[in-house]
């Protein structure tokens, strides 16, 4: 049986294969040490009746297996989504209909947060998977046979495990929860970051005064721009520490680095919006701390009436938020907000 598929012919003879298969299991291997965009380099595939490894890095027009990923009666089943999405996002430029992603099922029913593809497989199935090819780089060709059968066990045992998975959320009554969780997944500005999302990661940004924060933004979104022009990593066309230093007069950008950032805000300067500006968070007061303990003892509470980890209703850092009135904190959303505002009317 044919595991490795390099040309368009036989990717067109083995769609045809799962035409009417509206369920695949789904996993991705990719390139991303020395780029900005991740390089695609496999997709593996898995129905009921077969497995196969797409090389895309051999197929020039992957338009056919696009028209059936993408197809609105597909469901992609994927262990931890977000990266195997945004790869083929970079070359399509479309996202799932549907989407059923394992590990976050798994952590809607008290298993490990953020478990592993391996460790939840071992667990439903008793089957241990070798990952001794984890760092492989999967641009060298041509891929070695014990390489292609890693990378398929990595979709194998996806279906069993969904099932297992789908059968224990609807007798918990917590698919809805599913959907609402992965549904952030299926967001295309997750996959085209905004000069907000970007300054977020800019280690130290927050602690900056006003007046150097603003140059600051303004040097990340530069040096994003300039990433993506060039497709290499942010950081090294300018670290984190080295932007701040800019922004702060520290250190001087060299005279035609200057030039080019200066034509940058000129060139943006209609199209660029400012973003809020970031301040560190404040210490926690004695009045905080002892909210947060209550607010948490009734966490705890709802995790055990429901079967989850604490960390699943709220992460220490969200209920800090919660409790500061940001209303994009998880307790405020969705299916965690119902269950925490029946629990505090019960305590009251």
């Amino acid at each position: 049986m044919q595991t490795l598929i390099q040309t368009r012919p036989q990717l067109e003879r083995y769609l045809k294969t799962i035409n009417r298969d509206s369920c695949i299991a789904l996993d991705t291997e990719f390139k991303r040490i020395s780029t900005y965009y991740p390089e695609l380099c496999l997709v593996q595939i898995a129905t009921t009746h077969s497995a196969e490894c797409i090389d895309v890095l051999s197929i020039i027009d992957l338009e056919p297996l696009f028209e059936k990923l993408y197809h609105n009666k597909t469901e992609w089943i994927v262990h931890s989504a977000r990266q195997d999405i945004e790869s083929l996002y970079h070359l399509s430029k479309r996202l799932p209909s549907s989407l059923f992603d394992t590990q976050i099922a798994a952590s809607l029913l008290n298993y490990p947060v953020q478990i592993s593809y391996q460790a939840l497989t071992e667990i439903l199935q008793d089957v241990y998977l070798d990952k001794s090819h984890t760092r492989y780089d999967w641009t060298k060709r041509p891929l070695p046979k014990d390489v292609v059968e890693y990378a398929l066990d990595d979709v194998r045992y996806l279906l069993p495990n969904f099932k297992k998975l789908k059968h224990e959320l609807t007798i918990s009554k917590k698919i809805q929860w599913l959907d609402e969780e992965t549904g952030f997944l299926l967001d295309t500005e997750l996959y085209n970051p905004n000069i907000e999302q970007i300054c977020y990661k800019t280690k130290g940004l927050s602690r900056l005064d006003n007046k150097f924060q603003v140059k600051a933004i303004k040097l990340a979104a530069w040096r994003e721009n300039n990433a993506q022009q060039k497709n290499k990593p942010r950081k090294w066309i300018m670290s984190d520490q080295k932007l701040l230093d800019y922004a702060c007069g520290k250190s001087k950008l060299s005279t035609r680095s200057q030039k080019l950032f200066d034509d940058f805000v000129k060139e943006s300067s209609e199209t660029f919006t400012l973003p809020k500006l970031l301040t560190p968070q404040k210490p926690l007061t004695s009045s905080e701390k002892n909210k947060k303990n209550e607010l948490q003892g009734l966490i705890n509470s709802i995790a055990e009436a429901y079967n989850l980890r604490p960390e699943v209703i709220s992460t220490s850092k969200s209920l800090i938020r919660f409790m500061r009135g940001d209303l994009s904190a998880p307790l405020c959303n969705g299916w965690r907000s119902k269950l925490f505002n029946k629990e505090e009317l019960n305590a009251k």
